[in-house]
């Protein structure tokens, strides 16, 4: 028996590296107020860990592929009610402020709130992701999670894209 790979080939490699590497550079211009000095550090664009554009970009393919996995099939009608663990109520009221966070920055010209916002979007959806399986739950339930991390995705992908990041959906 042979055994699987984990990864998959990338179409284009070069050009997912670079999106990924200006979503690395966006995200560490955009974090602060624009109009302040930082300490630029190249060791802290490209980290792997933390709050950072890599950390975007990974999360956005991570939930492109969870879609992937499991197809169209849970994406017909889905019970709300079944989103009531802790983590799809963060993760709901999370979703709920983007318009919130838009209009703010739109006010102040400032994109760090529209970063800040998606960098905490992209821990709850990881920890959401660890702990509600889409993968051995009932129909009913795989369907409402995968519709939670659907909009997680999408909401991800919109605010990237304000950003002038391009999201990846394969790392």
């Amino acid at each position: 028996m042979t055994g699987q790979k984990a990864t998959k080939e990338l179409e284009n490699p070069e050009e997912t590296a670079e999106q990924v590497g200006l979503a690395a550079l966006i995200i560490q211009d955009f974090r602060g107020f624009l109009l302040s000095d930082y300490q630029f550090s190249w060791d802290r664009v490209f980290q792997s860990r933390g709050d950072t554009g890599v950390f975007l970009q990974y999360t956005h393919a991570r939930l492109h592929s969870l879609e992937e996995t499991f197809g169209c099939g849970y994406l017909n009608d889905f019970n709300t009610a079944c989103l009531q663990e802790p983590q799809s109520v963060s993760i709901l009221q999370h979703l709920l402020r983007f318009d919130e966070v838009l209009y703010r920055s739109s006010q102040d010209l400032q994109p760090r709130h529209i970063v800040s916002y998606l960098l905490t979007l992209s821990h709850l959806a990881a920890v959401a992701h660890r702990t509600l399986h889409v993968r051995n739950s009932p129909p009913e339930v795989a369907g409402a999670r995968l519709h939670l991390f659907r909009a997680v995705r999408s909401v991800l992908a919109n605010g990237m894209k304000l950003l002038g990041i391009t999201p990846v959906c394969r790392m």
